[in-house]
């Protein structure tokens, strides 16, 4: 057992597609068109990871309450982690690339850590090894 997909709510497609390809790193594994419950067109667009078996569905907001959803997918919290072997020199891409940081590097007992906001507004925690 294992969990294949969780879902990011978005505000739109590309812009985020760019951010978890260009700006993080991601692999985009699938973006096919797809239609809602209601027969209304849609995309099916799933990141990854380079080699994880985990991917982020990216969901565009459909509708007034999953708009208000957007950057805030579990309430302010750090929801999402992000695991990296190099550190310093992921921060520093990061950086350069524009990702706002909310907090800074620091070392803590299980490695160093970093939060920042994903393209929607969503808190992550970067992670490298102590």
């Amino acid at each position: 057992m294992r969990i294949d997909l969780v879902t990011i709510v978005v505000a739109e497609y590309d812009p985020a597609i760019a951010f978890f390809t260009e700006v993080l790193g991601f692999d985009l594994v699938e973006d096919s068109p797809s239609l809602t419950n209601d027969g209304r067109p849609k995309r099916w667009v799933v990141v990854r990871p380079p080699g994880g078996q985990t991917g982020l569905l990216l969901a565009r907001a459909d509708g007034d309450r999953q708009a208000r959803a957007v950057g805030d997918q579990v309430a302010g919290r750090v929801g999402f982690f992000l695991r990296v072997d190099d550190f310093d020199a992921v921060h520093r891409r990061m950086v350069e690339a524009g990702v706002e940081f909310v907090k800074p590097p620091r070392t803590e007992p299980y490695g160093r850590v970093a939060v920042f906001r994903d393209i929607a507004g969503n808190l992550w925690d970067l992670l490298g090894p102590p």
